[in-house]
């Protein structure tokens, strides 16, 4: 393994450290418990709280910020944050309008924000992620896992919750992009957890694992290594394949495409999936209306990459439009 790493027990808090002194302007780290807000408290609307392990970097604290979250609860690599961390986070970002936890679907997450709920003394709901269409049961969850479509989801309510809508409104519009989103994800290379110090699977120079998860979880099959083409096809049948339901008989739809990198692939494979994958969508009569390239759901350092499918309408088109300013998302402000 080599990183850059001076220990492993206190990686997560010098990145936390560091992420925070880059960011200085736009957030603020507490520790014991670790959490981080919003530089300035944000008022008189509701308060958007996400969190989950790290190594997913830049989620969730990457979307702190205008237009997106008020704090991010970071567990351990590719552990769960704890109750006490939910608690103090809500605790201050609170602002007498309620908490809203957007939670992907793993095991751990899930029971620990429901522990969290069951504690707090103010109006709270949680939406829960689950955008992975590659396979239904996996290793850490029961049901379909959350995966980049977290990142559209908390978009989209954190816009909402700035025009102050209600904590009704935010939940009900976080279930319905969670909905309509399709994700499949594709891994080459294997991640590697610091705190292990070797790769989280073997795999083959000529295989591929297609429908992986963000931790390195099993797919849908492991294949035989191919073309950039035939790749990402399967990649986008799957995708269609779970949104046609919501399809007809809307010709034409407009969706948005997000091509997200797992950690270790460059943005140049990255455009020609995007490039692929555009073209695949359009000519299956559907309108690539907004896009997004880039690095924004990592699983460490694993090679390969995922493909986001979100089908828009005018609601979901104008908050995902809608000016956001946080270190890993900004326009319009």
């Amino acid at each position: 393994m080599k990183k850059f790493i001076n220990n492993v027990d206190n990686i997560l808090t010098e990145s936390l450290c560091g992420f925070a002194a880059a960011h200085h302007d736009l957030v603020s780290l507490h520790v014991a418990p670790n959490f981080l807000t919003r530089k300035n408290k944000a008022t008189n609307k509701v308060a958007i709280i996400s969190g989950g392990g790290s190594g997913h970097e830049p989620l969730h604290a990457g979307y702190i910020g205008y237009g997106m979250l008020d704090a991010a609860c970071p567990g351990h690599v590719f552990s769960s944050p704890t109750p006490d961390q939910m608690l103090a986070a809500a605790e201050a970002v609170h602002a007498k309008n309620g908490i809203l936890f957007i939670v992907k679907n793993y095991a751990g997450d899930v029971m620990n924000f429901e522990m969290a709920s069951e504690i707090l003394t103010f109006d709270h709901a949680t939406v829960l992620t689950s955008d992975d269409c590659a396979v239904i049961n996996s290793t850490y969850t029961t049901g379909r896992r959350g995966v980049t479509g977290t990142v559209i989801v908390e978009k989209c309510v954190g816009s909402l919750a700035e025009t102050g809508a209600n904590l009704a409104a935010c939940k009900a519009l976080g279930d319905k992009v969670n909905g309509r989103i399709a994700s499949i994800g594709v891994a080459l290379i294997s991640c590697t957890v610091p705190a292990a110090g070797r790769p989280t699977f073997d795999i083959n120079d000529d295989e591929l694992e297609m429908g992986v998860g963000i931790h390195g979880e099993p797919g849908r099959r492991r294949e035989a290594m191919r073309e950039a083409d035939a790749i990402i096809k399967d990649m986008v049948d799957a995708t269609l394949a779970d949104l046609t339901p919501h399809l007809t008989p809307n010709k034409h739809q407009e969706i948005l495409l997000l091509v997200n990198g797992l950690g270790a692939t460059p943005l140049m494979e990255l455009y020609l999936i995007y490039n692929t994958a555009a073209k695949l969508l359009t000519n299956a009569g559907l309108n690539v209306a907004r896009s997004l390239v880039g690095n924004y759901t990592t699983a460490i350092d694993m090679a390969g990459a995922s493909i986001t499918v979100c089908l828009l309408d005018d609601e979901i088109k104008q908050h995902w439009d809608s000016p956001v300013h946080t270190p890993a998302l900004r326009w319009g402000k």
